[in-house]
């Protein structure tokens, strides 16, 4: 389906706020494309376990989030091109509404990582008891900030053809950015909820994670124009980022150290990079499952235990 064989397909996935349904649209693209046989890495804008831990499932491959309030510039440019690089598409799910930030102007928000990153954005409307009003949100969210390229919609909550049609007529006439997609709506919620939004997929279990994944796979096979949406995104030659010859040469000299990682439905909040800078720098990295071991190695050097889950205060698993 990738237009440029040479090149990734990059893309940011931004909704008007939280609960727009932009983690079904996220999950359910990247567990498609997976299905049609490409390499799908997939990103989480800002210190967010439990959407990545499902975008982790639905790509096959790990999920690395861009925090732009605690990373620099150039520290997040580096490991978006690092991640993504030889991989087939990149997408990017943002987080909370496209323009919200940490101060008025917007600052730290999906919109300026998308400017940033010069990347366009998919954004995610709820539809749910309105027709061409979404038009007029969508609008807005064009005129705000002309940096910010809005190549695509995908409308959510959609209830019949007739919904349907009258959304995407009014989107595209006032607006002239193409719908791409709907997620119609469905009598139960494919992802679990609660207090902080979806439920970890930990928690979920194996069996109803995988069908949860596979439905949403469907729906975007069923209701999203992915031949559109591939085109859509932006092509981007990656150049490998070579290896610290510093660091590596520092991991040779030092004695292997064995880590534990608690990594289970209770321990889930990590880094995804913050692991592999550990294994970059020799240590070997021992998963445990708290739930089920009896006791801890005994040859560990150190044990790490991630955020549990039910916190109010996210940025404690950093």
């Amino acid at each position: 389906m990738q237009q440029d064989k040479t090149a990734t397909g990059c893309i940011v996935i931004a909704g008007l706020s939280g609960g727009s349904g932009k983690s079904v649209a996220s999950v359910a693209l990247a567990a498609a494309l997976r299905r049609s046989g490409h390499r799908v890495v997939p990103f989480k804008k800002g210190p967010d376990y439990i959407d990545a831990g499902w975008m982790t499932t639905a790509a096959g491959n790990p999920c690395y989030n861009l925090d732009p309030y605690l990373m620099s510039d150039t520290a997040l440019a580096d490991s978006f091109q690092r991640q993504a690089a030889g991989a087939d598409y990149a997408l990017i799910e943002g987080n909370r509404g496209l323009y919200d930030g940490v101060t008025a102007e917007g600052g730290f928000s999906t919109a300026e990582l998308a400017v940033q990153l010069d990347l366009p954005v998919l954004l995610v409307v709820n539809c749910s008891k309105t027709t061409r009003t979404v038009a007029a949100l969508v609008l807005g969210c064009r005129e705000l900030d002309k940096r910010v390229r809005i190549a695509g919609v995908i409308l959510n909550q959609i209830a019949t053809p007739r919904h349907e049609r009258i959304v995407t007529e009014s989107v595209e006439k006032y607006t002239g950015i193409p719908v791409v997609g709907i997620v119609p709506r469905m009598k139960t919620d494919v992802f679990p909820m609660r207090h902080l939004g979806v439920t970890p997929h930990q928690e979920y279990g194996q069996a109803a994670t995988d069908a949860a994944v596979d439905r949403l796979a469907a729906i975007a096979e069923e209701h999203f124009d992915l031949e559109r949406i591939i085109g859509l995104m932006e092509q981007r030659r990656f150049s490998p980022i070579p290896t610290d010859a510093g660091s590596a040469k520092l991991a040779e000299s030092i004695e292997p150290v064995r880590i534990g990682v608690l990594r289970d439905a209770a321990f889930q909040f990590y880094y995804q990079e913050n692991l592999e800078a550990l294994q970059e720098g020799g240590a070997e990295l021992v998963m445990i499952n708290a739930l089920t071991a009896e006791t801890l190695p005994n040859d560990l050097d150190a044990c790490i235990l991630g955020e549990v889950p039910g916190n109010q205060c996210p940025a404690a698993g950093r």
